[in-house]
């Protein structure tokens, strides 16, 4: 039980911030005390802060000088985000981004060299690793129910239906917004976290259209020409330091929403369920199951809790992680090794090569099982 909850103030209250809000004033509310919210649009935070009854709707510059906030949660547009993690940084604020991490290397070993100067947590969506269904498959792993993992194959595949409806949907078009750096983040991490870091990869970056008509009839900007400015179908291949090898499909150029995992190991193949979850979710075929060296295949139950859209569950655990000195789980050091992962992959497209990875990284330490409703500690 923590002793006193941590204070967070919230930046960029578009689309994504109402999971965020509502778990960090519903769900983690004894964890993280969300006190304020702000955006480049005054009339947005404040709609934001009402509906959540967040006591401050201000600006960027008043949330970061307020003393008592101790975690600034990111949720402004990728550009963005190294250049508020470095500024709240600066102010002596833990912080929290949505991903990508960073759209460079330099920019992610920038906020880390801060945080570390400052003795200050850095932590990174997708936090979905932390979720029932990814943290079943850890356990099941690491207690040998398939052998040992030797191969991976992980497939996103999503047409670009927001284009047009959603209100950033230029985003999308962008790098950072792209399949490799948008979604390709929820598969990469569950990897690391059921694997173990990446050595190496390798990979082809394809480009099918540079500008694409927004067709949707419903969108305001329906018959416009919209650029794309980033690969939009990405195949990649990772080696593990572990051993394994795993493969990666990625686009936005098809139709419908394909996702799939699987790990193939020496005395049995699971099937995980989608790592854009946090448990599995009914008819996308996600469910756990693991199938024998007989054939059988069996579902499995889950052994941890947070299944529902705990999207937030990061943010908690770092205030978890403020209180006690443990490291967070869903950390800086994790996020900056995905990006080099898909950093790599773009490079590799272009130089024609295996890329060998900058960095390397512990898998984060697993929840423990038995823990209390909401409870992120035993």
């Amino acid at each position: 039980m923590l002793m006193h909850r941590v204070k967070a103030g919230l930046i960029g209250c578009g689309m994504i911030s109402g999971i965020y809000l509502k778990n960090l004033t519903q769900v983690f509310d004894h964890a993280v005390d969300l006190v304020a919210c702000a955006d480049l649009v005054p009339e947005l935070a404040k709609k934001r802060a009402e509906e959540f009854n967040v006591p401050a709707a201000c600006s960027v510059d008043e949330l970061l000088a307020d003393p008592e906030i101790e975690i600034v949660l990111n949720l402004t547009a990728p550009a963005a985000h190294a250049a508020i993690n470095i500024t709240a940084l600066h102010a002596g604020k833990h912080v929290y981004t949505e991903k990508p991490f960073a759209l460079t290397r330099e920019d992610a070993r920038e906020v880390l060299s801060i945080a570390e100067s400052k003795g200050l947590l850095v932590g990174c969506a997708p936090d979905t690793f932390l979720g029932g269904a990814l943290q079943t498959c850890r356990k099941l792993i690491d207690e040998g129910w398939i052998g040992t993992p030797y191969a991976a194959n992980a497939t996103i595949i999503m047409g670009n239906a927001e284009a047009g409806m959603h209100p950033n949907f230029h985003h999308f078009l962008k790098l950072g917004g792209d399949p490799l750096l948008d979604m390709g983040p929820y598969y990469l991490t569950a990897l690391v976290h059921l694997l173990g870091p990446v050595r190496r990869v390798t990979g082809s970056a394809q480009q099918l259209r540079h500008e694409i008509i927004i067709q949707n009839p419903k969108s305001p900007r329906c018959g416009d020409i919209v650029p794309v400015e980033a690969p939009t179908n990405i195949t990649a291949v990772l080696d593990f330091h572990s051993g394994a090898v795993a493969s990666l499909q990625a686009a936005k150029e098809s139709f419908g929403y394909k996702p799939r995992l699987e790990i193939f190991g020496t005395e049995g193949n699971m099937t995980v369920p989608d790592p854009n979850f946090f448990g599995p979710v009914s008819g996308l075929g996600s469910l756990l199951t693991i199938q024998s060296r007989s054939g059988e295949v069996k579902e499995l139950p889950l052994s941890h809790g947070f299944t529902e859209d705990s999207r937030g569950l990061g943010v908690a655990d770092m205030a978890y992680a403020i209180r006690s000195g443990r490291p967070n789980r869903a950390s800086g050091r994790l996020a900056e090794h995905i990006l080099d992962i898909s950093l790599g992959i773009l490079e590799a497209s272009e130089t024609n090569r295996h890329v060998h990875l900058q960095t390397k990284v512990d898998r984060p330490a697993p929840l423990p099982l038995g823990l209390k409703y909401n409870q992120l500690d035993l």
